[in-house]
C-alpha cells in the first residue's frame, strides 16, 4: 500500500493524515510519542470523547513494514464526519461555538497538565449539530511555567473574526478565505469601530496583543517561549477569552432574506401543498432505495424545508447566502436539538473554493458536499436571472453534487420573477418551462412534475442520468 500525505498535514513534524479504500487515517510519528501517550495515559482522551469534545479513533494493527514511514510510532482510525465544512461559512454562533469549544478543550486539558499547541478555527467541525475537535495530535505535555503558544493562533482563527462580525459586518468571516492562517491582528484593529476598543477584552486579546506582536517582530531579543506565566496566569487567560467570546452578540440587522416567510407571494394552499409535494417526493426517494443517507437544500433560507430531510434521518446541509437566515435556522436547530441539520452560508454564484497551498489544504464544495437528494426551491430565478446563468450550467452544477433533485421552476408570470425584471431589461427569451425541461434533461430524467394550486409555480422530482 502506498500512503498519501494529505495536503493538511504538510506543516506537522507529529504525523500526518493519509486515505486508505476510503477511509481516513492518521499515522503517529516517534517524534509525537511521549505526547500521545500522555494524552491516553492521562485519561484527556477519554475525557475529550465522553463529552463529545474530540473525535474518537482506534488504533490499527493491519498496515505491514511496507507500507509505513520509518518514522510511524502508530497508526489510528479516526472517527469519519459526514460533512467537513470551514470558518468562512458558519454563521455567528458557529464560529462563536467552536471557539468556545476551543476553549473549553484547553481548560480541561490544563487539569491534564496538558495543552493545545494549534487552536485554528479547521481543527474543529460540526457532529451532530455540535462543534467537535478533530486534531489528536494538537495536544503536547504542558510545561510549568510556560505560555499558550497557540494563543495568537486563536486571536487570529476566532477573536478576530467574531469582533468583526459584531462590531462591523457580519459578512467578515468571509476574510477567512484570503487568509487561510486566521485574520492578521493589525487588520482586524484596522477595521474595528472605536467603541469595539473600549471592550477590554477585545482591547486586551486584539489591541495590547497586536502591540505585542509588531514589537515582537522589531526586536530579536523578545521570545515568547521564553517568558514564564503561571499557571493560574494561563487558566485566567483563557477564562478572560473565555468571557469576552460570551459576550459578543449577533448584531441588529435587516438583511434581504432573513425574513423570506413572512413576504413570500403563496397563498396558504399552495404553500400547503408545495409542502405536501416535498414530502410526497422525498418519502419516495427514500421508500426506493434504503441507503439515502445524505441531503442538500440549496437556498435553503431558515431550514424550512430542509427539516423535510432531516427528519427523514438524512444528514442535512442547509445552505443560504443571508447570514442572518442561517443564524436563525443554527439558533433553531440548537434549541430542538436536531442533530441531522447543519446550516451553512454559502453564495452557489461564487460558491467556497479549494484554497491552500497548490489550492489542495481546503476543498471546493464540489469534493465535499455531494448528496444523495438535491433540493432547490424558489431558487431557478435568481440563479438565472439575477445572475444570468443558463439553464445548462445550472442542471450541470445540480448534475455534479446529487443523484435526485427536487427543484421548484419558477415562471416569468411569477410576481416574484416580475420584481426581478421590473428594473432591467427581459433578455432571457429562453427562459421558458420547455426549456428548463429541455436543457434539465441532458443532466437528469424527469420522474415527476406537478403544479402548484393557485401558482404558476411546478415542482419536479428529478433523477440523475
Amino acid at each position: 500500500m502506498h500512503k498519501i500525505m494529505h495536503y493538511t498535514s504538510y506543516k506537522d513534524p507529529s504525523g500526518f493524515v493519509f486515505m486508505h479504500n476510503n477511509d481516513i487515517y492518521r499515522q503517529v510519528n516517534h517524534l509525537y510519542k511521549k505526547h500521545y501517550d500522555k494524552l491516553l495515559n492521562s485519561n484527556l482522551y477519554t475525557t475529550l470523547v465522553n463529552q463529545g469534545l474530540l473525535v474518537s479513533h482506534v488504533e490499527c494493527q493491519e498496515f505491514n513494514s511496507d507500507s509505513i514511514t520509518k518514522n510511524k510510532y502508530k497508526i489510528i482510525k479516526p472517527e469519519k464526519l459526514e460533512y467537513i465544512t470551514y470558518p468562512y461559512e458558519w454563521c455567528f454562533s458557529q464560529l462563536k461555538d467552536a471557539a468556545l469549544c476551543t476553549l473549553t478543550i484547553q481548560k480541561i486539558a490544563l487539569e491534564h497538565s496538558m495543552t493545545l499547541k494549534d487552536a485554528n478555527a479547521y481543527n474543529i467541525q460540526f457532529r451532530n449539530g455540535k462543534p467537535i475537535f478533530i486534531d489528536t495530535l494538537s495536544f503536547e505535555e504542558y510545561e510549568k511555567g510556560s505560555p499558550w503558544i497557540a494563543y495568537f493562533q486563536f486571536c487570529k482563527h476566532f477573536l478576530a473574526p467574531l469582533a468583526l462580525m459584531a462590531y462591523k459586518d457580519i459578512s467578515l468571516n468571509q476574510l477567512l478565505k484570503t487568509n487561510i492562517d486566521g485574520i492578521p491582528l493589525d487588520l482586524c484593529c484596522k477595521l474595528l469601530p472605536f467603541k469595539a476598543k473600549l471592550n477590554s477584552g477585545i482591547f486586551m486579546h486584539l489591541v495590547l496583543h497586536n502591540k505585542f506582536n509588531k514589537q515582537n517582530e522589531t526586536n530579536s531579543n523578545i521570545n515568547i517561549k521564553n517568558q514564564k506565566i503561571s499557571k493560574i496566569q494561563l487558566e485566567a487567560l483563557i477564562d478572560s477569552l473565555y468571557s469576552t467570546i460570551s459576550a459578543l452578540k449577533f448584531p441588529k440587522i435587516k438583511t434581504e432574506w432573513g425574513k423570506y416567510y413572512t413576504n413570500t407571494n403563496y397563498t396558504q394552499t399552495s404553500q400547503k401543498q408545495k409542502f405536501e409535494i416535498v414530502e410526497n417526493y422525498i418519502n419516495q426517494i427514500v421508500d426506493s432505495n434504503k441507503n439515502i443517507s445524505k441531503g442538500c437544500d440549496f437556498g435553503a433560507n431558515d431550514g424550512t424545508f430542509s427539516r423535510l430531510l432531516s427528519k427523514n434521518n438524512i444528514s442535512t446541509i442547509a445552505l443560504d447566502i443571508d447570514a442572518q437566515a442561517v443564524e436563525k435556522n443554527y439558533l433553531q436547530m440548537k434549541e430542538n436539538r436536531e442533530p441531522r441539520i447543519l446550516p451553512l452560508i454559502q453564495d452557489l454564484i461564487n460558491p467556497s473554493p479549494a484554497i491552500g497551498f497548490m489550492n489542495k489544504e481546503r476543498d471546493d464544495i464540489n469534493a465535499r458536499f455531494k448528496c444523495d437528494i438535491g433540493m432547490a426551491l424558489a431558487l431557478i430565478h435568481h440563479l438565472a436571472i439575477s445572475n444570468n446563468l443558463p439553464f445548462e450550467n445550472i442542471a450541470e452544477f445540480f448534475s455534479n453534487l446529487c443523484h435526485y433533485l427536487i427543484i421548484e421552476f419558477v415562471p416569468k408570470t411569477d410576481s416574484k420573477v416580475k420584481i426581478l425584471l421590473a428594473t432591467r431589461e427581459d433578455i432571457f427569451e429562453n427562459y421558458s418551462e420547455t426549456n428548463f425541461e429541455l436543457q434539465f434533461s441532458k443532466y437528469f430524467n424527469i420522474e415527476q412534475k406537478q403544479h402548484l394550486y393557485q401558482s404558476d409555480r411546478i415542482l419536479y422530482l428529478l433523477k440523475r442520468k
